[in-house]
């Protein structure tokens, strides 16, 4: 059985007094978001808030590129989010705890869970892509995730843990496995396809990352 802990939530008022998101909602900027998290946020118990729609819990989704290659995993059948288990998904993402927040930004939050779960060692580029927040099930009512590209100078990256495998993969192979992918990828997919149209590899703006 796993271990109770304590994760970082915001009651739901709050994390939509800048407009309710239905969907996902592209933005290059959270800093609105981070000195609302920073304001309002609560460390509780995640067995308390795994049900509780008063709260979102805050979820860094970090989806990994390479050479217009994206990162495609698949959750393990015991992993600890039952209601994801075996769910394919292009977002590494996770609980945020008191220890993860020495730094300011969420981009800075979010590294200790992109290590966490995945082996690379080599330098990113981190971009902020937009907020997801689905109300439609049970799982999205209790999240909401900031979802980062994060783009890599190797293909030299694979799972740990919670997943049960990963590849590299262009993006038409993905929309190929559309149904079994989680919601949030599913929101996020046409999104991407979207900009590798209209924007130029490594031609937006970014921060950097070890």
């Amino acid at each position: 059985m796993k271990v109770d802990e304590k994760i970082l939530v915001v009651p739901r008022e709050d994390i939509f007094t800048h407009g309710y998101i239905d969907g996902f909602l592209p933005l290059t900027d959270f800093v609105k978001y981070e000195d609302t998290i920073r304001d309002k946020g609560q460390f509780l118990w995640r067995s308390a808030m795994e049900e509780n729609a008063d709260y979102k819990q805050i979820i860094p989704y970090l989806i990994f590129k390479y050479n217009n290659m994206y990162f495609l995993m698949q959750r393990r059948a015991d992993a600890s989010e039952q209601r994801l288990q075996g769910k394919c998904t292009m977002g590494i993402g996770g609980h945020l705890r008191e220890e993860d927040m020495a730094e300011q930004s969420i981009a800075a939050w979010a590294q200790r869970e992109f290590h966490e779960e995945i082996n690379y060692s080599d330098a990113l580029r981190i971009t902020p892509l937009g907020i997801i927040n689905d109300d439609s099930d049970l799982v999205g009512k209790v999240h909401i995730g900031f979802v980062y590209l994060l783009e890599g100078v190797s293909p030299h990256i694979s799972i740990k843990s919670e997943l049960k495998n990963g590849a590299l993969m262009p993006l038409s192979d993905i929309a190929t496995k559309f149904d079994k992918l989680e919601s949030w990828s599913k929101m996020v997919l046409p999104y991407l396809q979207h900009l590798s149209t209209v924007i130029p590899p490594k031609s937006h703006s970014h921060a950097t990352a070890r």
